[in-house]
């Protein structure tokens, strides 16, 4: 058997799987990427390990809330998002 090579088709389910989970395309999408991933082992693998951690996810309910940081904590955070707005800016890189 030869090792699966991953296609353009496989990009585009994997882009479209959290939509295809949440029942948010249309039926012709859905028939589409269901086809493909009857015959990819690959994709029904992502597939199905995606469906898990979405279940997971929905399922899970915390016993406890986290406390609210502290303003020492809250200020250090505005402080390093502050220094990486302004690094964004004067960044050579950004066309």
């Amino acid at each position: 058997m030869e090792p699966h090579q991953h296609n353009e088709r496989c990009k585009e389910v994997f882009a479209l799987l959290s939509d295809y989970l949440n029942l948010e395309l249309p039926p012709g999408a859905c028939h589409e990427i269901e086809a493909h991933i009857a015959g990819c082992p690959p994709c029904i693998e992502f597939a199905e390990s995606l469906r898990k951690t979405v279940d997971l996810c929905r399922r899970f309910r915390p016993t406890q809330l986290p406390e609210p940081i502290g303003l020492e904590a809250r200020a250090q955070l505005l402080e390093a998002y502050g220094r990486m707005l302004a690094a964004r800016t004067t960044s050579p890189d950004r066309s």
